[in-house]
């Protein structure tokens, strides 16, 4: 008691008569991935010239005290909008001088490093919020919710839409029986909207000064640098991004994922325009089969089948769609159900009903203060972790979801086999696939017309064998000098 004021002490003690049950952290002292409703965090940013500078506006209302960013012309005006922060061009020195003054940490890097950076934040005991797509393999989605749950520390994956109200509405006329049993949903985007379909560049540029090359790459097989690759366009490239689907499906399925509780895929199919080692193919199609769940209150779960399309590919119309309803261009979801059939957009907006009706239900998903998607993982950080409320994008569903689509990615790439790939989710494995199997992709198309006159020539990868290559698209192999963490127990 010599260390605390008579006068903090006595007020602490009249708000826990009041009913507050965290006292400020001047009185109790900081507990470990806890911060006191009373105080600011104190926040790290990754990633901050591109999605990280949104993320990060609407984490204000806290301390941002340190930022990093490989691209320090791409970054300039974010470092320039909060010039308190310190400033670094790789995470691993950031969190080597400033992780332990942390309260969490926010992740918008190009998408291969999001893993390795919110493993290493949690396993420090650090609050995280990560960008779309979570991470690129099956794998690392399951080490970040594991992690999570080991660390007990407050997590929300950037599919922004999952806070909204648009959701919510969605989620409480599925949940209340309004269309009936679903037993197939369809869903779509415009994406992508950078360049995809290519061979890799051949030309080695110089690394411009402004840019760290080698943090950029990260646990990704090392390339020379190229102004292809980055900033924005590393979502075209297999080691970087993982195409349309990666970057839109976390919007676009997560009402299908939570409302439907989707749980593992049995089997998968992929499929897509030409098919290059290096990058994602323009256009794509997957579709997964997802055996019957227990029946919720008002909602009986069959089987279900999810059809995915992207780069111009579209779903029918639903039939007897108003006339004055159309689907979105940037993507919607599409839910069949016995009784109605229901439109969700992007980002879970303006849903409806195709019969036209707006039925009143009950609110049966938690309600987010303005939507606000990083407010509402600001808010669990300084909850008391053992009773905290979980996001609305809490690693515990953002894993799972995740997974899926991210198992979509491997069943486009292993497309070549030409079979329906059965799914053992709990194994992270594919266990059909002929063991003799060998696949390949094409490394350069050099198609061209000459006086009227096509040549159809293309350079294809040695063949590899399907059973490995599948196993590396689940489990990734990181360059030396990263490692990427075995699963908690």
């Amino acid at each position: 008691m010599s260390d605390i004021s008579r006068r903090d002490f006595l007020k602490a003690s009249g708000a826990a008569v009041a009913g507050l049950v965290i006292a400020p952290n001047t009185i109790l002292g900081k507990k470990k991935g806890h911060v006191a409703p009373s105080d600011k965090m104190n926040i790290l940013g990754v990633g901050i010239g591109g999605r990280g500078a949104a993320d990060l506006s609407g984490m204000e209302t806290e301390n941002i005290i340190g930022l990093c960013d490989v691209d320090w012309k791409y970054a300039a005006h974010i470092f320039d909008k909060y010039p308190k922060a310190k400033r670094y061009n790789d995470y691993r020195k950031m969190f080597d001088e400033m992780l332990k003054d942390a309260d969490g940490v926010m992740v918008a890097t190009a998408d291969h490093t999001h893993a390795i950076i919110a493993a290493n934040a949690m396993m420090g005991g650090k609050n995280v919020y990560v960008e779309k797509p979570m991470t690129l393999y099956v794998y690392e989605s399951r080490l970040l919710a594991k992690l999570a749950k080991k660390y007990n520390v407050a997590t929300q994956m950037g599919n922004q839409g999952a806070s909204g109200t648009g959701t919510r509405q969605a989620l409480n006329w599925l949940w209340n029986g309004e269309i009936g049993e679903v037993t197939k949903v369809e869903a779509y985007t415009n994406r992508p909207i950078w360049p995809q379909g290519m061979s890799a560049p051949k030309e080695k540029m110089a690394i411009p000064s402004t840019m760290n090359w080698d943090a950029f790459i990260g646990p990704a097989k090392f390339r020379d640098y190229n102004s292809a690759y980055t900033p924005w366009n590393f979502r075209g490239w297999w080691d970087f991004g993982s195409g349309a689907l990666g970057d839109m499906a976390n919007h676009i399925l997560q009402v299908a994922f939570k409302g439907l509780n989707l749980g593992f895929p049995t089997e998968v199919i992929g499929s897509s325009t030409m098919l290059m080692t290096d990058s994602c193919p323009t256009a794509q199609k997957i579709t997964y089969k997802f055996a019957a769940r227990d029946n919720m209150p008002k909602l009986a779960l069959p089987a279900v089948e999810l059809t995915w399309y992207d780069g111009g590919l579209m779903p029918n119309y639903p039939e007897n769609l108003p006339v004055d309803k159309k689907l979105l261009a940037d993507g919607s979801c599409i839910f069949y159900g016995t009784k109605d059939t229901m439109v969700v957009g992007s980002w879970g907006q303006n849903p409806f009903l195709v019969s036209g009706r707006k039925p009143q239900v009950p609110e049966l998903c938690r309600v987010v203060k303005d939507d606000n998607h990083q407010q509402d993982w600001i808010r669990a950080c300084k909850e008391n972790p053992a009773t905290r409320v979980k996001t609305c994008s809490d690693f515990s569903e953002a894993g799972p979801l995740n997974e899926m689509i991210v198992m979509g990615v491997a069943a486009v790439r292993l497309q070549d086999l030409g079979q329906w790939l059965k799914w053992d989710g709990q194994n992270m494995r594919f266990t059909n696939v002929p063991a003799n199997a060998k696949i390949r992709s094409i490394v350069e198309d050099k198609f061209k017309i000459t006086d009227g006159n096509p040549t159809f020539d293309r350079t294809y990868s040695d063949p590899v064998d399907a059973n490995e290559f599948a196993a590396r698209l689940i489990k990734p192999v990181y360059r030396d000098g990263w490692v990427l963490p075995e699963l908690p127990v």
